[in-house]
């Protein structure tokens, strides 16, 4: 190729991949600023998986740096969420997790039409660190049931909620968590029919590495992490939770 030649051949990818190498603007931004115009366009429905990183090279004859960089634009702008090991997809609107004083799960995810189900990930008997002995009002190592819990709703994960109970007084509760569907249900076995939230403290942070494998989000997306206390019809404590929910799927809303 002579040097009259290469300005031609640059122009010419440019053409065909609708980027402009000569404009001023980082080839990154321009891929960004045409998968956001699709986006809003249309052109790509929530949830949808996107191209791979590769096939996204090839359409813009660019690295899969550059498009890496795009990627990581749009996540944190909230148009695309990156699912750890799984790709990157459209974001679907947040679904709003009203705090009420009977919020459930199930209840939550059929409001947004969508089918609730559970993955169960630990359930055992342990001896209560200082923050779930202070927030079920028990002594430090006393026991407790701890049951570990992915929510999901159509099948993605939208909780990640490690549940704690008095095991003094609820010695049976173990063996009904393992057989029920539900929590709801397992305490109904053990003599609790309703319950309701008395304390919700909401903050914010980093998720750990099996946290963001788990909810499959990216490691440097903030999870919001609920505590949460329940307490029966009488308003004795009866569980402690600790909920954490991925920013790019779920918000937490408070009404008076």
């Amino acid at each position: 190729m002579t040097p009259q030649d290469a300005p031609i051949a640059r122009a010419g990818a440019g053409a065909a991949s609708g980027l402009s190498r000569q404009e001023g603007v980082a080839l990154w931004r321009q891929i960004a600023h045409t998968l956001e115009s699709e986006i809003a366009g249309g052109g790509h429905v929530p949830g949808e998986r996107l191209p791979t990183e590769a096939q996204f090279s090839a359409r813009f004859q660019v690295n899969r740096h550059t498009v890496r960089r795009a990627l990581e634009e749009l996540s944190r702008s909230g148009l695309v969420r990156v699912e750890q090991g799984r790709g990157s997809f459209i974001a679907e609107d947040l679904l709003a997790y009203r705090v009420q004083p009977r919020t459930r799960f199930n209840e939550w995810i059929r409001r947004h039409n969508m089918e609730p189900s559970g993955q169960p990930l630990e359930l055992g008997e342990i001896a209560a660190d200082d923050g779930v002995a202070a927030g079920l009002g028990l002594p430090a190592g006393a026991p407790v049931v701890r049951y570990e819990r992915l929510g999901l709703a159509d099948g993605r994960p939208v909780c990640l909620a490690t549940h704690h109970f008095p095991l003094a007084r609820f010695p049976a509760l173990t063996a009904a968590l393992g057989a029920c569907r539900s929590i709801s249900d397992a305490l109904a076995q053990v003599g609790v029919s309703d319950y309701r939230r008395q304390v919700t403290r909401v903050t914010a942070r980093m998720p750990q590495p099996r946290e963001a494998d788990l909810l499959r989000v990216p490691r440097n997306r903030p999870l919001l992490v609920a505590e949460n206390v329940n307490v029966d019809q009488d308003g004795a404590v009866i569980e402690f939770c600790l909920a954490r929910y991925p920013t790019p799927r779920v918000q937490i809303v408070f009404e008076p």
